[in-house]
This record gives structure tokens, sequence and C-alpha cells, in this order.
């Protein structure tokens, strides 16, 4: 405040004391406007203070999350690799699968065409087989045909004993009929002995008959000794007149084997024809068969007093056409197809023989089973 002349009035002390309460009041406004500010400010602070904890927190998770993230990345790229690595592998091996695949699809091309040639050959082979056996067949048939040509002038001379007793016993039986004779007995005794030698003649040429046709290729159980005799009786005209004499000792026990008994015999002639030859020129003259029974096989021997083998031909005896008879005595295939006709009856063949003490073919044929029933041969 001022006075009329201008000056500054002084106040009053009642208004000094309140203007300048009310300066103090405006200075505690003040002051408390501070406090309060202050001490917002200090929450603020606090507030502050707790972001930035929650903050570095927030930042020490974060640190710890790209920690987990880049192992997670780290182990991802890993996994990745194998992943690319297992592709890369599976590709190779799809590769191979199918050049296997391939592979395969042309071995069974190759194997297809395999197949059928097998068939051809097989087919080739069957009728190769079946050529060579037709052959065997026919040269088995030739070798027996060849064997009944030799024995041609025996045979004549065992035929002409029944027939000239045929025509004796007939000749008596017209000459009592002719006298008036009253005994019919004797006539009918003397017709009785002709039959006899005509049934004696006929069983010779039977047996020929048998012997000379084709061998069946049946297989069935026989015993030996009948077929061993029956092929002596074929000879033993020739073996008489040629004064050779012939041992025959095959034990009390029957020895029975599978086998063809045409065939068999033919094998038995053919040793018989070959010893017959073999001692022609011999001081003596001798021919033994004898057989010996064992546990699953029986032993047939034909030993013969020749002059044997030469030294290093044992081991051609059975080769076809080898002989050693002079040019026009011999074919050279007895004892090949005897060797075969063995060997097809599962047994063997062998000769033992020293120069000058003879011969010993030896044949060994499996015996015949207790339930042997009759079967087609191989």
């Amino acid at each position: 405040m001022v006075t009329e002349d201008g000056q500054p009035a002084v106040p009053e002390p009642a208004a000094a004391a309140s203007q300048l309460r009310a300066q103090v009041e405006t200075l505690e406004r003040r002051l408390r406007k501070r406090d309060e500010q202050r001490r917002a400010m200090l929450h603020i602070m606090g507030d502050l203070n707790e972001f930035n904890k929650r903050l570095a927190n927030q930042r020490k998770a974060m640190l710890h999350i790209l920690a987990d993230y880049e192992q997670d990345r780290r182990r991802l790229a890993r996994q990745t690799e194998r992943l690319d690595n297992s592709r890369r592998a599976l590709l190779h091996i799809l590769q191979d699968s199918h050049k296997d695949k391939l592979h395969l699809e042309d071995t069974r091309k190759a194997m297809i065409h395999i197949m059928g040639d097998l068939r051809e050959t097989t087919a080739e082979m069957q009728r190769r087989e079946q050529e060579l056996r037709d052959k065997q067949e026919q040269l088995v048939q030739a070798g027996k045909l060849a064997t009944l040509g030799e024995l041609t002038t025996g045979v004549a001379h065992e035929l002409n004993n029944p027939l000239n007793n045929t025509g004796l016993f007939v000749g008596n039986a017209v000459d009592l009929i002719e006298l008036g004779a009253a005994d019919k007995e004797q006539i009918v005794r003397e017709l009785r002995q002709a039959m006899q030698q005509v049934s004696k003649a006929t069983q010779i040429i039977s047996h020929l008959r048998t012997f000379g046709r084709a061998a069946p290729v049946s297989r069935e159980p026989i015993p030996l000794r009948p077929v061993i005799e029956r092929a002596l009786s074929l000879v033993q005209e020739q073996l008489r007149l040629r004064e050779i004499e012939v041992t025959l000792d095959l034990g009390p026990q029957e020895s029975v084997v599978v086998g063809n008994p045409i065939q068999l015999e033919q094998v038995f002639i053919n040793l018989l024809t070959n010893a017959r030859d073999a001692v022609v020129d011999s001081p003596r003259k001798a021919i033994r068969i004898s057989a010996s029974v064992g546990a699953a096989a029986v032993e047939i021997a034909f030993v013969d007093t020749g002059h044997g083998i030469p030294s290093g031909l044992e081991g051609r005896i059975f080769d076809p056409f080898f002989t050693t008879k002079e040019v026009g005595k011999g074919t050279g295939l007895g004892l090949s197809i005897t060797y075969g006709i063995v060997k097809e009856h599962g047994g063997t063949i062998s000769v033992v023989s020293a120069p000058g003490e003879g011969a010993t073919f030896l044949i060994h044929l499996p015996l015949a089973s207790a339930d042997t029933d009759e079967t087609a041969a191989p």
C-alpha cells in the first residue's frame, strides 16, 4: 500500500501480522505440496526401482530363455542335420532299392530264360537218354541173337537126341501095331515115351524162343539157381562136345534178387561162352560156377582153367568192341553187354586173373528184401 503522497504506507502491526501469516500459510502450502511431490517422487522412485528389479529379472529370464532357445536351436540344427543325413541315406537306399529292383527284374527275366533253356535241355536229355536206352536194348538184343547164332550147333545136337528117340519109340509102336501085337500097354508105353521126347524138344525150343525175344523192362524177385541152370542147359551140348568139365556149386541156400531173368540169363551165357573159348587150348578144360550168399548180396563166381587175361588188359575187357580173340571169332560185345546188365541190376562185376592161371569173373548182386514187389526198371 502507498500513501497519498506516493510513499509506501507503513502497515499496521495487525495487518503486517496478518500478511505474514498469509505468507507463512502460503509457504506451508508450498512446503506441503513439495513434501507431497517428494513423497510422490519417492513412490515413483520405489516403483521405478521395482520396475527396474522386475526388468532385471525379466532380463535374466530373457537371457535364460535366449540360452534355452540357443540350445534348442543348436539341438534343432543337429536334428535337422541328422534328418538331412537320414534323408540322403534314405535317398541312397531308395536308389539302391530301385537298382536292386531293376537288377532283380533282369535276374528274373534271365531266370525265366534259363528255366526255359533248362526245360528244353532236360527234354533233350530225356529224349537222348531214351534213345540211348533204346540203342542199349537193341545192342543187348543183337548180342543175344549173336549168342543164339553161336548156340545153334549145340542146340541142334541137343534137339537131335529127342527127335531120334521120338522116331525110335514111334517106330516101335508102329511095328507092334503092324505085327498085330495084342499087348496094347506096350504100344501105349512106347507112344508115351515118344511124347516125353517131344515135350523135351518143345521145352528146348520154347527156351530158345524165350531167350531170343526182347526182354521186358520189368524187374521182379527171381531165384538165381534156375536162371543159371537154364543158361547152362543152352550151352551144355557145346561144352560136352568140347569135352569141358563143368562144376556147379550154388550152395544149399537159395539166393533171390530183383531183376530180369532173361537179361541175367544172357549175362551167365556170355560168361559161359567166354569161359568156353578161354579153355579151348588148355591142358585141363574145366569151368566152375559157384555162389555164396552174404548179408545183403550174393556173389557168383565163374572160374575157368584157361590161359588167363594178358597183363595190362584187365581194365579193358569190359570196353565195347574190345576182344583178345582172332579176327572173325568175336564181336567184343559180350562182356560189355554183361557189364551194362549187371550195373543196371545194381550190381558189380570184376575179374581176377594171373597169366597162365585162368580167370575168375565175380558178380555181386544185391539180395531182394522180404517185401520187394515187382517194380519198373530204371
